[in-house]
């Protein structure tokens, strides 16, 4: 009875010990003796305790710096490179035995092979062509990681460059050529506002100008209808003092002034007076 009881025990302590949980975000493969055996899914797995052993792989995206470098480029500089790789291992069966058995350490494998790729790729460039060609350098190391790593079981999703920084002496240099252009800008602008203020400001003066000779003109027209018209106010006035003058006198002089048929006083007058 108690060889039984123990009996039990120790099937029962074998199965619990048996149990593997793989998570959501993993793959699992579970070798038995040394050799692969089979896949274990996320979710609840059992081995057989000390035969087998089952060995979890993630597969969600990761990224490795591929750590800054010195890098010789072209022109004899060296410059400072870091990049970024992503990656992640393939979910079906054949990626996830491709990422244990067909590499040692592939995080590390494709760090240095990252390295390696920048330095071959920029060391055939200049540094300033390396600065404005960054998505050239990004699109052809990706191209040689995934060749590279294509039995690896892992897919490379992208590779970022992070920086190239050129030597302290070099980027003083261009500190201050970047400062000179700036300036020479600045420059330009300010000249190309003071021409077209100068510009509208000879406008300005050029209409003021010619309202003001509008304005003598007009003035000069004004002031010679008036005197036309002060003339002609004038002779009339003249006549009719003349008129009134005539007719004074004649009263004076108790002269009788016969008035034809058909005609006023008025007429009468103004004939005296010399009208026509």
């Amino acid at each position: 009875m108690l060889f039984e009881i123990i009996t039990l025990v120790v099937i029962a302590l074998l199965l619990l010990s048996g149990i593997r949980v793989v998570r959501p975000t993993e793959r699992g493969a579970v070798e038995r003796l040394g050799k692969y055996k089979r896949p274990a899914k996320p979710g609840f797995n059992w081995i057989i305790p000390i035969i087998d052993r089952l060995i979890n792989v993630n597969i969600t995206e990761t990224m490795v710096e591929a750590k800054p470098q010195q890098i010789i480029t072209k022109d004899k500089l060296n410059a400072k490179v870091d990049a970024q790789v992503y990656y992640k291992v393939k979910s079906s069966e054949e990626g996830v035995k491709a990422a244990l058995y067909n590499v040692n350490d592939y995080e590390w494998q494709i760090t240095n092979l990252a390295r390696t790729t920048l330095r071959n790729i920029i060391g055939t460039m200049t540094l300033t062509d390396a600065n404005s060609k960054r998505d050239k350098i990004n699109s052809e190391l990706m191209l040689v990681l995934k060749k590279e790593t294509s039995n690896w079981g892992i897919e490379v999703v992208r590779t970022e460059l992070k920086e190239i920084d050129p030597p302290e002496d070099v980027q003083n240099t261009m500190n201050q050529v970047v400062m000179a252009e700036n300036e020479k800008t600045a420059a330009v602008d300010f000249a190309t506002a003071t021409e077209t203020k100068a510009d509208g400001e000879k406008r300005a003066q050029v209409k003021q100008a010619e309202g003001m000779k509008q304005a003598a003109i007009l003035e000069a027209e004004g002031k010679a209808k008036a005197f036309d018209l002060i003339n002609k106010s004038f002779k009339g006035n003249a006549q009719l003092l003349k008129k009134l003058d005539v007719t004074e006198n004649s009263l004076k002089n108790n002269s009788k002034i016969v008035l034809p048929e058909g005609k006023s006083l008025i007429n009468v007058m103004g004939s005296l007076a010399g009208d026509k």
